[in-house]
């Protein structure tokens, strides 16, 4: 686990942690912990991400902008 992250959505901001190593190009799937919650984000064949599995559903917004957040950090 890494240090705790931030990120700023709709005046909001949400502490995460990126629970999934190595992530490289080819990485299409993401382990989260958001706000002390697990979720596992999933790029889809659009290349969009969105949120894998039934747990506590988030703003898919939210969830585009946090994939798209570890993508630009770890140049996927």
């Amino acid at each position: 686990m890494g240090l705790p992250l931030r990120i700023t959505y709709n005046d909001t901001d949400h502490v995460y942690q990126i629970n999934t190593s190595p992530i490289n190009k080819a990485t299409e799937e993401i382990e989260i912990l958001l706000n002390g919650e697990k979720i596992t984000l999933q790029k889809d064949a659009r290349n969009v991400w969105i949120q894998k599995g039934d747990g506590d559903l988030i703003d898919p917004e939210l969830a585009q902008a946090l994939g798209r957040s570890v993508s630009l950090r770890f140049r996927m």
